[in-house]
Formats: C-alpha cells, sequence, structure tokens
C-alpha cells in the first residue's frame, strides 16, 4: 500500500523566504506568451547585446573546437593566456597593471561572480552596502548570504553618485562589503578619477571592501576607467569586469575579477567549489577578442550612438525627460508627472503597444519613477516600437 503523499511538507530553505524570482525571468514568460499568441512584442528591456563578437575571435573558437584535446574539464584560474590577456587589456585600456599569476580570477560571467564574492567575505549578519538604484543581484545575493542589506540613495541631483556625508552617519561597524558600479546600471552616470579616490578612501577607512561591478565602460563611453587606477586601491577593492558587454558575448559566459592575491585567493576557494572552469575553446577566442583595437569598439559605439537617439524619441513620446550624457547600452528617463509609476506606464505600452521596457521599480525604490529603454534592438525594431507608442499615444 502506497504512503501518504507527503509533498506538501516539503519546505524550501528559509533562505529563499527574503527573495523572488528574478524580475525579466517571470516577465520574459509573460513576453514569450503573448508572442505564441501573435502579439509580435518588441523587447526593449534586456540589455543582451545582439551585436556579434569579432569575427577574430569567432575564427579561432571554430578552428579550437575542431582540435582532440581541448574538451576536459579546464584549470579553475583559466588558461594562463587568458589571465594573461585581461592582464594586457587592463594595462592598455585602463592603464592599470595586475598580475596575471596572482591578481586575476577569470569568472563564468560576473553575475555569478558576485555570489562567489558574497559567499567568500559575508557571515550571517554581516552588512552590505548596496545602491538605490543599482542592480538587483546585489540584493538577492545578500539576502541568500544572510547579510543584512543597508542600502545607501544616490540621487539624479548627485549626478547618481553616493552622498559620502551620508554614508558616514550610517552605523557602519558591521559592514563588510559595499556594491558600487560606474558607469552606472541603470542610470547610465559616469565615473570620474575622484570618485573612485572617495570610495578607495572610503573603504580603507572603515575597513570594508568595495566591490566595483565595471561591465560597461566600453559602451557609449570614450574614458574607460577602472577603480584599480585609484591609489591604494588594490587594498580594499575588487573589480569584475565582463566581456558579455564590451566584445557582444553574454551567452558565452566570459568574465574575470581583479584584487590583490589574498581576495583573489579567498575568492577562488569558494568557485572551485562550485563550477568546474570554462570551455577551453571559448577562453581561446576570448583572448582574441581582447585584441580588438580600437576602431572595433568605435564601430560598434557608433551603433549605440544611432541607437541612443531612436530611444531618445522614444522617451520624447513618452514624455519622458533623460539625460543626454549618459554611458551604456539603456536610456533611463524620468516619467512626466501624470503617470502614476514606471511599472503603470512600462505595463501600459507592453499590453497596449505591444512593447516591453523596463520598470525603474526594480533597481529600488529610487527607481520608482524612471524607465528603462535597452539599445540592444536594431533601428527598424526602434522604429516600429515609436510607431506603435506614438499610435497608441494619439489613437491614430
Amino acid at each position: 500500500m502506497l504512503k501518504e503523499n507527503k509533498v506538501s511538507e516539503i519546505r524550501p530553505a528559509d533562505r529563499l523566504s527574503g527573495i523572488s524570482e528574478y524580475y525579466f525571468s517571470k516577465k520574459l514568460k509573460e513576453v514569450s506568451a503573448m508572442n505564441a499568441a501573435g502579439k509580435r512584442v518588441i523587447n526593449l528591456g534586456v540589455g543582451s547585446p545582439d551585436l556579434p563578437p569579432s569575427r577574430e575571435a569567432i575564427e579561432v573558437f571554430c578552428s579550437e573546437i575542431r582540435k582532440d584535446d581541448v574538451h576536459g574539464y579546464q584549470p579553475y584560474i583559466g588558461i594562463p593566456a587568458l589571465r594573461e590577456g585581461f592582464a594586457e587589456w587592463y594595462r592598455t585600456w585602463y592603464g592599470v597593471a595586475l598580475d596575471p599569476q596572482t591578481e586575476i580570477q577569470p569568472l563564468i560571467g560576473s553575475k555569478e561572480g558576485i555570489l562567489h564574492i558574497s559567499l567568500a567575505f559575508l557571515n550571517p549578519g554581516d552588512a552590505v552596502l548596496v545602491p538605490n538604484p543599482g542592480y538587483p543581484t546585489y540584493s538577492s545575493v545578500g539576502k541568500l548570504t544572510g547579510a543584512e542589506l543597508m542600502y545607501y540613495e544616490l540621487a539624479e541631483s548627485n549626478g547618481w553618485q553616493p552622498d559620502f556625508d551620508a554614508l558616514e552617519q550610517m552605523d557602519l561597524s558591521r559592514v563588510k562589503l559595499m556594491w558600487a558600479n560606474y558607469p552606472h546600471m541603470p542610470t547610465g552616470a559616469s565615473a570620474t578619477p575622484e570618485l573612485f579616490e572617495r570610495l578607495v578612501a572610503f573603504g580603507r577607512r572603515h575597513g570594508i571592501v568595495i566591490c566595483h561591478d565595471n561591465p560597461y565602460s566600453f559602451i557609449l563611453n570614450d574614458r574607460p576607467l577602472s577603480i584599480l587606477g585609484a591609489p591604494g586601491a588594490k587594498d580594499v577593492c575588487i573589480e569584475l569586469n565582463s566581456m558579455s558587454k564590451a566584445h557582444n558575448m553574454p551567452g558565452w559566459r566570459m568574465a574575470m575579477l581583479a584584487s590583490n592575491a589574498q581576495f583573489v585567493q579567498w575568492v577562488l576557494k569558494v568557485k572551485s567549489n562550485v563550477d568546474s572552469g570554462q570551455f577551453r575553446p571559448m577562453q581561446s577566442a576570448a583572448v582574441q577578442a581582447l585584441k580588438a583595437p580600437k576602431a572595433w569598439y568605435g564601430e560598434m559605439n557608433r551603433i549605440y550612438r544611432s541607437r541612443r537617439e531612436a530611444a531618445g524619441q522614444i522617451m520624447h513620446a513618452l514624455g519622458c525627460r533623460y539625460d543626454g550624457r549618459q554611458s551604456g547600452m539603456f536610456l533611463w528617463g524620468k516619467i512626466p508627472e501624470t503617470e502614476k509609476s514606471g511599472e503603470a506606464l512600462a505595463d501600459k505600452i507592453l499590453y497596449e503597444a505591444n512593447v516591453f521596457i523596463t520598470p525603474g521599480f526594480i533597481f529600488g525604490s529610487a527607481g520608482e519613477r524612471y524607465v528603462r529603454i535597452s539599445l540592444c534592438c536594431s533601428n527598424e525594431m526602434l522604429a516600429e516600437a515609436l510607431f506603435r507608442i506614438k499610435k497608441l499615444k494619439y489613437n491614430i
């Protein structure tokens, strides 16, 4: 005789109670259902580059994958050529010297690196400083580790930079990590050497590890900067960088972190127990991609500039105000006072115009009255989105 079904009595770990499924994971299911129903939704929500990696990188991958001896497990620290490639990339573009043997750790994506860092440094009950608005993964990973989230506010009136006077007034006694991200996502605010120097000084003064997430420094940004270029930064800073945006390789999951040798070793303790390295042909192709000349980045940004102009027209059609100096692959705009919220506006555009844009609330309470448009879409699709929105707005 079968025993009574006990599945209903099974409960997940307590750590799941503080987080929800990622917004885009849920919303894209809805978009897929709408497309299945023939709605032909234009996706201006997710920042997944639609441009290809360099032709040279693809050719290296195709050549390497045919070899017989490249299909096994790879070193947890990546192949030497990849670490050396990242080091040369940092020297060339950021003016930062890194030891490829001890100060660089390749990652299967910087999003995964956020988890590795958090597990390496945070104990339950520790506190972590998280920007508001900011990338949602900083918060969700902090919750998974059992850390307390302490949000620091970023305001448009302050150029979306931290208010250091306000930070100094907070109880920092339990803070172990601080997340920062410039060029900033979602607002597109750029970094300055002075900002990085202040962040480093703040971390050194309070014994806080400054984790700088830096995937957007090559997108619509004439001056790539690294926080590791600030004096004394390696003592307290970890920088994440990614090839997803800068080299159009989001699905390849090629990223890295850089810091002092001790911090890198602690992160490796976590990573080596979580994954088994990256496919060698992809590492070899990444080495080639990192050699891209200035002209390659220039052509990519020529396309993004054209798309940003088109996205600006959409913002105007929505009645939104935006700063034209933004960097990165998004356009961040403040909704008009007549709109209830960014979420309400985004849902209206999705359901009535079949155009998906991102509401700012998912990046924190400071984003409540903002929306974001991704530039990872062709000019033709942006023009179609503009037509649909104007048709809805003017009932034509």
